[in-house]
């Protein structure tokens, strides 16, 4: 790390302007932004257009199909979650949710065979940043590129007809976080993820300048913010010139707010503070957030394998 640092000072001496030294912030930020925990940026701006639509834009009763679907994304049974899904899109042809609803359950299912759930995982940077390419499944690949393409479309023709089209805003958010996750943890290509992480928080600011109480739209701040936040001062530096976010302490407040007042993001906001308080070795609140998350979703059995670890690494 400090060779890399003592390296980038030396190039900056060497090179006088200014569009250089951009590209020169540019690479290097993603170079060094291999960030742990990128797991859960998939369903923080995955959901956070859906939940921003349904929340700000959409009568409740008409996202009931959405919330049956994200719950049973959640408890990781992805044929309900694709059936749902398919109703409220019959019901919504026009609007890229759908399609990007679908994305995100794809993905998920592909990082569930994968086996990258697990939060031990990300708690270690070192491991993160040794952790192999994993081979894909062609076919969810194919299936994931295809929604997110017609998702890329319908929000194009939103926002077409309306710059400030909240759908369309909300789609876009989702499609640069679906993309991210999948270029950091099936692909292990760090700096197209930050990239994309970058685009999609764009994205947020935008609708939440439209709307400030679509909640979950807060969590791709939150994720951005935290995960660079709790970089290295040198790398936090470097991150930040080249447009980066690295405040971690306004990030776990963006992070509470979407875990507190969101939608369909609030679980993963919840997780999400969950493994926060792990690396703070914060441990009463690590397990109340996991018992909670285990009885909303009790098939998930993540949440439960994650407690059974921290009782026996603590000795309880």
């Amino acid at each position: 790390m400090e060779a890399l640092w003592r390296g980038a000072i030396n190039m900056f001496r060497e090179q006088s302007t200014a569009g250089f030294k951009v590209r020169l912030l540019g690479k290097f930020a993603r170079r060094l932004a291999a960030y742990p925990l990128a797991i859960l940026t998939l369903l923080i701006v995955v959901s956070a257009p859906a939940a921003a639509l349904a929340d700000c834009n959409t009568v409740r009763g008409e996202a009931s199909d959405l919330d049956s679907g994200f719950v049973s994304l959640y408890d990781l049974n992805f044929d309900a979650a694709h059936a749902e899904f398919a109703m409220w899109r019959a019901m919504h042809p026009e609007d890229p949710l759908g399609p990007v609803a679908d994305a995100s359950a794809y993905l998920f299912q592909e990082l569930d065979r994968l086996g990258v759930l697990q939060t031990d995982l990300f708690l270690d940077d070192r491991r993160f940043g040794r952790r192999e390419k994993l081979i894909a499944d062609g076919h969810l690949r194919e299936l994931f590129d295809e929604e997110l393409s017609r998702a890329d479309d319908l929000a194009d023709k939103a926002l077409a007809r309306d710059a400030k089209s909240a759908d369309g805003l909300l789609a876009m958010t989702l499609v640069y976080g679906l993309r991210a996750d999948y270029a950091a943890l099936v692909e292990k290509k760090n700096g197209r993820s930050l990239s994309y992480i970058k685009y999609g928080r764009r994205s947020a600011e935008k609708l939440l300048a439209i709307d400030a109480t679509c909640y979950d739209a807060y969590l791709a701040l939150g994720v951005e913010n935290y995960l660079l936040g709790i970089k290295p001062a040198p790398v936090r530096w470097i991150l930040r010139a080249g447009g980066a976010n690295t405040n971690r302490e306004e990030g776990l407040r963006e992070l509470e707010l979407t875990a507190e007042r969101g939608h369909f993001l609030k679980p993963f906001a919840k997780l999400l503070l969950a493994v926060a308080a792990l690396r703070r070795h914060d441990d009463q609140n690590t397990k109340l957030i996991l018992t909670e998350l285990h009885r909303e979703f009790p098939h998930n059995l993540l949440y439960e394998h994650e407690l059974a670890r921290l009782e026996t690494e603590r000795g309880d």
